[in-house]
């Protein structure tokens, strides 16, 4: 005990002092050097354009101090084409952990002052990684994408680290929710990583989607088109359907994926967020009760319907510029989410075409991951008829909507406001297909077709007989009669294929205590590996 008492002070702890005094020195200047990115000039040359860099971003969708960055010392490991020279900590993109008004999430913002925000295969590797590590934690995750395609210097290495990131994202489907931001150019498989997200919002300045760079498209290079009338966002929201919103500047687009994230739950598990309301559940609708025209070829305005129906009138309408002729996107019905989905009478008179089928088919798939309820209003003619709809494939196109209300197993309700025909009330949420509420107004017509179109194929001879100064009698109190036994809401009633026939006025009352009941439905479906829904 002696010996050690009388031991010299070791000289190793003053050098261990000092050397960890110059560590934390390393630590801040290697921090400083991550966050500047590709250096100072490229980022004010950055702001000045009018996009904000990676961390800008980051603050603007992330609660203040909420942010933890994960894998700031990254780089690249390539040397060829002098790449040794241009180590960049962080490697082109930002990644970690925060939270959106208390709510846990994982994001990531490509950093375009690094070699141009390209996905190199470490950058890739790091999106992988905090992706999986979102699918872990069961928490959201938000991407932020400005980035021109993969990193020509990593050669195949760039691939096969986007290979590795497409997959995470696959497995993610389904299971956590994925919201895509867009706010400058993003080129090849970047895009596809894009497009695999459950919501895509795009800037509408700078956001841009390309799976073939705009140098190497033909109509760039003769002039017929421009890169933003190749990929921009007006581009992708009304014609490609790839834009879910169209963000005003970046500020809106994180605005946006915020109220997307609050009708979202943080996993497939998990029941959506409920926000209480003071809008009444007995709330009368009132306005409702003529808002359906007269004359059955009048169109009328779905949206407005479904603002009377929801909580506070707040409906956050998906893709409002593609495929109008059908209406999708989240609201709240005594603070619960739902799906909505309803055609739009003032649009192509509601029919279903190709486009309106693929864009609620997917729609309605992704509620049913997320245990969101839908709620259908409908009226619909049926589908579109025409050469480009039959050769563009409207069958297999439409088949997707039915299969989609098919699967579904989360509550599915239904509010028949006029016509209901053929295949088309079929695609839409039937009772048949398991529909758990169906209802109708008074105003709801079930069948085939139209009276008309119906007249004229089953009494064709019939008309043909009479003299012509009779023809349109005759045809008129034919149409009245069939009319009288097949068009009507009650014909369907009696058959069971409708829950009950409402007063307009009731609408808002019915659906929230069908949902309150429904709110604990499960679904037992015989195992198998998934169905064969036809792409």
């Amino acid at each position: 005990m002696s010996k050690r008492v009388n031991q010299k002070p070791r000289r190793s702890g003053t050098i261990m002092q000092g050397d960890s005094a110059q560590s934390l020195e390393d630590l801040k200047a290697k921090q400083d050097a991550a966050r500047l990115g590709g250096g100072l000039k490229r980022q004010e040359a950055i702001r000045s354009s009018g996009r904000g860099t990676a961390r800008d971003r980051l603050s603007l969708l992330l609660d203040e101090d909420s942010f933890l960055e994960i894998d700031a010392f990254v780089t690249h490991r390539t040397d060829d084409h002098d790449m040794f020279l241009h180590k960049t900590l962080g490697d082109g993109v930002v990644t970690g952990q925060g939270t959106i008004d208390g709510r846990r999430i994982y994001c990531f913002a490509q950093d375009f002052s690094v070699h141009g925000g390209s996905m190199g295969e470490m950058h890739a590797l790091k999106i992988a990684k905090i992706v999986e590590m979102a699918e872990r934690a069961k928490a959201p995750i938000i991407a932020m994408w400005d980035g021109g395609g993969q990193r020509a210097q990593d050669g195949v290495n760039a691939l096969a680290g986007t290979g590795e990131l497409l997959d995470r994202l696959v497995q993610c489907s389904g299971r956590i929710p994925v919201i895509s931001i867009v706010l400058g150019p993003v080129v090849g498989v970047s895009a596809l990583a894009a497009a695999l997200s459950d919501i895509t919002i795009l800037g509408e300045e700078h956001g841009q989607l390309f799976l073939s760079s705009p140098l190497e498209t033909p109509e760039v290079i003769s002039g017929e088109v421009d890169a933003a009338g190749l990929g921009g966002a007006n581009l992708h929201a009304s014609r490609s359907g790839i834009a879910s919103l169209i963000a005003d500047d970046e500020e809106d687009a994180c605005d946006l994926a915020c109220m997307i994230l609050s009708y979202l739950p943080d996993h497939n598990m998990a029941d959506p967020p409920l926000i209480p309301t003071a809008d009444p559940v007995e709330r009368s609708n009132e306005v409702l009760q003529d808002v359906v025209p007269d004359n059955p070829n009048k169109p009328y305005d779905m949206v407005t319907v479904v603002e009377e129906v929801v909580d506070d009138g707040i409906f956050m309408e998906l893709f409002p510029a593609y495929a109008d002729n059908i209406i999708i996107g989240f609201a709240r019905l005594n603070g619960m989410t739902i799906g909505v989905v309803g055609n739009q009478p003032k649009v192509l008179a509601g029919c279903l075409d190709i486009d309106a089928s693929i864009k609620a088919a997917r729609f309605i798939r992704m509620c049913d991951a997320f245990n969101i309820p839908l709620v259908t209003f409908e009226d619909v003619p049926g589908f579109l008829p025409g050469v480009v709809q039959e050769w563009g494939g409207i069958i297999r196109h439409g088949a997707k909507l039915l299969f989609a209300y098919a699967e579904a197993t989360v509550p599915k309700l239904t509010l028949v406001t006029r016509k209901a025909y053929g295949g088309a009330y079929l695609a839409m949420s039937c009772k048949h297909l398991q529909s758990d509420y169906n209802v109708a107004w008074p105003t709801a017509e079930l069948a085939v077709m139209g009276a008309e179109g119906a007249v004229n194929i089953i009494h064709r001879r019939e008309i043909q007989a009479v003299p012509d100064e009779e023809k349109e009698t005759v045809r008129l109190r034919l149409v009245d009669e069939y009319k009288a036994k097949f068009g009507d809401p009650y014909v369907a009633a009696r058959n069971g294929w409708l829950d009950d026939v409402i007063e307009p006025s009731e609408s808002r009352l019915r659906l929230i205590r069908a949902l309150n009941i429904l709110k604990s439905k499960r679904e037992w479906s015989p195992p198998k590996k998934h169905g064969n829904i036809p792409l």
